[in-house]
């Protein structure tokens, strides 16, 4: 296992071996060897003998304010392993010990508000992909993938921690199995980084590579870890059965009766070699996938909902496609999700298109490395249910590494009906359907990447090609495009080119538009005023996103503009922006149900947002904007706030309002979103969360109650009660629509 761990000690000790502070070299830092008969307490205390023989890291810099600094609050990180664990120690010292924050104790939260202490680690030292771990003061444990085309923070590793908050500061010690790791047996070194953040300064220092272009989670800029050899992951395998009992009952869907039912399932996860890893699960079931989060819908297009449950989110950048590295919102403007193009969208497996679940018989998946070569396979059957037939899913992803940040791929995706007579679903449904032949999609996709263009700037270049073979479709069914990326902190500028046909539909992907060409052109300039004694960063910038149908006849045209934004020292900001908008329909745009716009019709609109937000440290933090000004023939205002109220750590709310006005000469409607979440935790491995939410176009108002229990590392009981209510406007009242209570166990044996 692997373990870190923080030393209170009243001094910074020398560090040795690690290297100059210098930004352009590696530090390194060596683990120390544990006799077998060692013992290792998980208590936060860090008084085993051995740490004072471990070899400290420390000298962070600072990333901000104060870029290049020494960081003004000392951080010590040791290291010692012995054969099933590596054991990583830090020691946060804190010139003011109870200014610490630490609100958040929820597993995988995001630590916008608190203190936080973070760690990568390159198994593989490909300075590429890597893991990512994050705590706070108050003992939550975050983590994350770190893959070529994203990060994926769903992923839940087994490992544990404790912390300690004392006179000198905060100390963790932190227990990750080498069985949870995927590394060469052969290598014996790491790449590897820390990062700390000091809320109340609003501090940020790391161990190596200070540049803002850097950054903790781009491992081609970590430190070394030496010295981790003769280790084992044991025989590679975990089992993990599962015990689920539910309650149903649908009374304002015809099945008002309570159904109860007991089910079992199995996951197996074997590791054929240090560097793959494999997984089978048997009668998938996802009782504890937490609901959708509501979105308002005033586009043409289908909006997007990410990908929640976990057998499919385990793994999941090995199977992204350069597509798909979504273009930036630069200036606040919401945009449509047609600008997302996502061959392989795991959603389209088990779900239908209003998230219906559908009966899994069984999974299969490969994912990791192989020589040179990055991997995922992954086989889904589904049963019949619901009313869906069965289906075979299959998807192969390879990545060929080249040069250090840089790589080659190709992608195929296979659907294909079991039950003979049925038809198949329009595309973009993934209702089941049978008895047409199978539907492919093939692609290829690279990217050429660099961290030192010019010195140390940011450089990514990257393009893609994807075919859809659907029956009975020949041409028109391929979809293209390139991006050049120049993301850095003084300069982000982003150009890209893209075109769908009309007849392109991969059947286990994401696309909600075809026959378009696009072109988006965005640049930001953002420089740091020297020695303000408030604002850290003024940003201005401009944008053009051009559309056109196959023809090149302009459909759509977008010129955006951010006059000013600004952060302040306090975390607080602020944002202006503005958009000239152009819009021809290509087809009727039903935006309410009683009011349709005509295809053809063309409209000209200018709009402004403003958007304020405070600080997330504070106990009571508001993020709000307003969006006015023309929408196609009339006007349209839009308010949200996001109210966030913190009681004590673990215990706080969050309220979020969303109102839209608009006045056409077609008619007038609104639209209103509402959602509450209440978490309350006990300890970081006990707590309960309510999500009430009710929008005004579905209008549906729903209730999800969700307790989780971390009995040990791999091992969960949850309980989840999920109410949903319509709002009946004839009879004045909300009547309800479902309601089901599930608990389900879950735990995992190792060998």
């Amino acid at each position: 296992m692997c373990l870190l761990t923080v030393c209170a000690r009243p001094a910074v000790a020398q560090v040795n071996g690690q290297g100059a502070p210098g930004n352009g070299g590696r530090r390194t830092i060596t683990a120390l060897r544990l006799a077998d008969d060692e013992p290792v307490s998980l208590d936060g205390r860090l008084d085993e003998p051995f740490w004072s023989r471990a070899s400290p890291g420390g000298d962070f810099i600072q990333v901000d304010p104060s870029n290049g600094q020494p960081a003004t609050e000392q951080t010590e990180v040791r290291i010692a392993f012995n054969r099933d664990a590596l054991y990583i120690g830090v020691t946060c010292f804190d010139s003011d010990p109870n200014g610490w924050f630490g609100w958040q104790m929820r597993r995988d939260e995001r630590l916008f508000a608190d203190d936080a202490f973070m760690w990568t680690i390159d198994t593989f030292l490909d300075g590429r992909t890597g893991y990512f771990f994050e705590m706070n003061p108050s003992g939550l444990m975050a983590d994350a993938l770190i893959g070529l085309n994203g990060n994926n923070r769903e992923w839940d590793g087994i490992w544990d921690a404790r912390v300690r908050r004392g006179d000198t500061g905060w100390t963790i010690e932190i227990e990750i199995p080498f069985r949870t790791l995927n590394f060469s047996a052969t290598g014996d070194t790491w790449g590897i980084n820390f990062q700390r953040v000091v809320r109340r300064k609003n501090e940020q220092s790391i161990w190596n590579g200070y540049s803002r272009n850097q950054g903790v989670q781009r491992m081609s800029n970590a430190g070394l870890l030496t010295g981790i050899r003769d280790v084992t992951q044991g025989h590679g395998l975990d089992i993990k059965p599962y015990g689920l009992v539910s309650s149903l009952a649908s009374p304002g869907r015809g099945r008002p009766a309570t159904s109860t039912d007991a089910n079992a399932g199995l996951d197996l996860f074997y590791n054929p070699t240090p560097l793959l890893r494999a997984n089978f699960t048997v009668n998938t079931d996802f009782a504890q996938t937490e609901v959708d989060q509501r979105q308002v819908n005033l586009t043409r297009y289908s909006l997007f909902f990410p990908e929640q449950r976990d057998f499919f989110l385990d793994g999941a950048t090995f199977f992204d496609f350069a597509s798909d590295s979504r273009q930036e919102n630069f200036f606040g403007f919401g945009r449509a999700d047609d600008e997302r193009i996502i061959p392989f969208f795991s959603r389209r497996i088990g779900l239908s298109a209003d998230a219906t679940p559908q009966k899994i018989d069984y999974g299969t998946k490969l994912t990791g490395q192989a020589g040179a070569q990055d991997v995922g396979l992954l086989h889904v059957r589904t049963g019949e249910d619901n009313g869906f037939a069965s289906e075979d899913f299959t998807v192969a992803r390879v990545k060929r590494r080249l040069l250090r940040q840089s790589y080659i791929g190709a992608l195929y995706t296979r659907r294909d009906a079991r039950l003979p007579d049925a038809p198949r679903p329009a595309p973009g449904d993934s209702s089941l359907s049978a008895g047409a032949d199978a539907a492919h999609t093939v692609g290829i996709d690279a990217l050429l990447a660099t961290s030192t263009f010019l010195g140390d700037q940011n450089l990514e270049g990257s393009g893609w090609f994807l075919r859809s073979s659907v029956p009975g479709v020949a041409t028109g069914n391929a979809a293209y495009g390139a991006t050049l990326r120049y993301p850095n902190d003084l300069w982000n500028a982003r150009f890209d080119a893209t075109e769908v046909q009309e007849r392109f539909a991969p059947s286990i992907g994401f696309v909600s538009r075809q026959a378009y060409r696009q072109y988006n052109q965005t640049v930001e300039f953002g420089p740091r005023p020297r020695n303000h004694r408030h604002i850290r960063q003024v940003t201005v910038g401009v944008g053009l996103d051009t559309q056109t149908d196959l023809r090149n006849t302009l459909l759509k045209r977008n010129i955006e503009a951010q006059p000013l934004r600004i952060e302040l020292h306090s975390q607080d900001n602020f944002r202006l922006s503005v958009a000239r908008r152009y819009e021809r329909l290509d087809t009727p745009f039903a935006i309410a149900p009683t009011i349709t716009l005509p295809q053809g019709g063309e409209y000209t609109f200018h709009r402004a947002r403003l958007f304020v937000s405070t600080a997330n440290r504070r106990r009571v933090s508001v993020n709000s904007s307003v969006e006015l000004g023309e929408f196609y023939s009339g006007r349209r205002r839009e308010n949200q706030v996001n109210l966030n109220l913190r009681v004590r750590p673990g215990l706080f709310f969050f309220l979020t309002g969303q109102w839209n006005v608009v006045t056409l000469p077609e008619g007038r409607f609104t639209t209103r979103l509402f959602r509450f979440v209440a978490e309350t935790h006990v300890s970081p491995v006990i707590g309960i969360t309510n999500n009430v939410q009710y929008d005004s176009q579905s209008a549906v108002l729903g209730w999800q109650s969700r307790f989780r229990w971390i009995l040990a590392p791999g091992n969960d009981l949850y309980v989840v009660y999920t109410h949903n209510w319509r709002d009946d406007l004839f009879e004045n009242r909300f009547g309800t629509l479902d309601r089901r209570l599930a608990s389900k166990v879950l735990y995992t044996y190792r060998f």
